[in-house]
């Protein structure tokens, strides 16, 4: 009678305070994720899943990306993507600053992942610097003007023109499409700076060093080969008509 007795208060015990805390340790969503999980059910939830797992031959999986593939993606307008393609390409934003927030808010509180820091992201940027890092971490695929590049299989290395603090910032935290991920192990913090200030300040605002005619700004070795088809041509063109004449 005492062990039926004893097992009986036991088992009520557990009924009484197991649900409490298993509902205290279910993570809560703040008031931004919540509105953001609003915005994903609506927009998102079809080709990433319900959770947002992911679902084949859709959309990937979104946990672990953080809020930062939320940054590039939906604040650069590739997300939400029109139709399947070799690359999502950059398109005016169906969401506004507040509700990317929202929406980079709910996917990290559900899975984690690489941030974008809140301060200023290229305040103490060393242009010269940066300039050094982009010729050798960024110029093979984005052109040395910034221009962007082709790559395989309809791919492409996007133009850096439109490109914000922000999404550059989150472009090398998280490694969008074939970028490599410049984690904070391979590129400072602080030579990410470098970096953005070297990408806003000068390949955006810079003259071009060739003159009037940048054709593309994809490099000197693609408009040397330019001037010299052309200056071959007309060259030729030129001794023709000297000839004829004489």
């Amino acid at each position: 009678m005492r062990l039926v007795a004893a097992l009986i208060l036991a088992g009520g015990a557990y009924t009484v305070f197991a649900p409490g805390l298993q509902a205290q340790d279910t993570p809560q969503l703040s008031s931004a994720a919540q509105e953001g999980k609003a915005l994903f059910d609506v927009s998102c939830v079809s080709c990433h899943g319900r959770n947002a797992q992911g679902i084949e031959g859709r959309g990937p999986s979104l946990i672990g990306v953080g809020s930062a593939s939320v940054e590039f993606q939906v604040g650069s307008g590739r997300m939400p993507l029109g139709r399947q393609e070799a690359q999502a390409e950059r398109k005016p934003p169906v969401f506004n600053e507040d509700q990317t927030t929202q929406l980079g808010a709910y996917v990290q509180e559900l899975g984690g992942g690489p941030q974008i820091p809140e301060h200023e992201l290229r305040a103490g940027g060393n242009v010269a610097e940066g300039g050094e890092l982009y010729r050798i971490n960024c110029a093979a695929c984005h052109g040395f003007g910034g221009g962007g590049g082709a790559l395989s299989s309809g791919k492409f290395a996007p133009n850096l023109k439109p490109a914000t603090d922000r999404q550059i910032y989150a472009a090398m935290l998280t490694g969008p499409q074939n970028m490599p991920v410049f984690g904070d192990n391979q590129i400072r913090p602080d030579q990410k700076a470098d970096i953005i200030a070297f990408v806003q300040e000068t390949l955006k605002h810079e003259q071009d060093p060739g003159g009037f005619f940048n054709l593309g700004r994809f490099g000197p070795s693609t408009e040397g080969l330019a001037i010299f088809l052309v200056g071959i041509v007309a060259l030729v063109f030129t001794s023709l008509w000297i000839a004829g004449k004489s």
